[in-house]
């Protein structure tokens, strides 16, 4: 039996409680997770940015009723959105990817909307507006090159709330079902063994903290 064998030439992460490489595992687990992210980050960027930019750019009532829904999004619990998701979904990433993208918004769109606010009464926008150039050019032009930068921190740091909220709810064994690969529910599965297998515990645990501190000096470099 296979069952929690060190790493070896044969396996060079070893074997978990169930004799399955530890290292097909954790590469499962880490593709799920960061291909969670992805998407969530795409799909949070793309809301955020989009209403950030509405709300600034119009202004007025339509500006105070998205702020007023965003509010109302931060309101409510992250961890009930993603649990209702999961109950109307068919799938727990897809439920994963729909809670999680329908509450982090939020911040890049306060973050779009403060920025271009400060930007939209500058001399070049102005300009551009008389000289009769429309919202996409002038957003291109004159007001992504200014909001890129700023953003990208935050970008970093939703991707690394991502990786963090799947790995916690699995943990907590709300996330992903067994046998599904996915770094906090390992951690769960393995956490009996720590006597006999602490490096198979590990595992899991030193694969969240490197992705973690990979973006965090991600969003720390970009801040800079």
């Amino acid at each position: 039996m296979k069952t929690l064998q060190p790493p070896s030439t044969e396996a060079i992460l070893g074997y978990d409680h169930l004799g399955r490489s530890m290292s097909v595992r954790l590469a499962a687990a880490l593709r799920l997770s960061l291909t969670i992210a992805t998407a969530t980050l795409l799909t949070t960027a793309f809301i955020g940015v989009l209403l950030g930019a509405l709300a600034s750019w119009r202004g007025g009532w339509l500006d105070r009723v998205i702020v007023l829904f965003a509010d109302s999004v931060v309101a409510l619990p992250a961890l009930l959105i993603v649990l209702i998701a999961g109950l109307i979904l068919p799938t727990q990433p897809l439920a994963f990817w729909a809670g999680l993208s329908a509450t982090l918004w939020v911040e890049i769109f306060r973050l779009t909307r403060a920025t271009i606010r400060a930007q939209i009464a500058a001399p070049a926008v102005e300009a551009a507006r008389l000289l009769g150039f429309g919202p996409g050019y002038i957003f291109r032009t004159h007001l992504w090159p200014e909001l890129a930068p700023v953003l990208r921190a935050t970008f970093a740091l939703t991707f690394a709330a991502v990786v963090m909220g799947i790995a916690a709810l699995g943990f907590v064994s709300v996330g992903v079902q067994a046998p599904t690969p996915e770094l906090g529910l390992m951690m769960v599965e393995l956490l009996p063994y720590w006597r006999e297998a602490p490096w198979a515990l590990l595992q899991p645990v030193i694969a969240t903290m490197l992705t973690l501190l990979a973006l965090t000096l991600i969003a720390g470099g970009n801040k800079e």
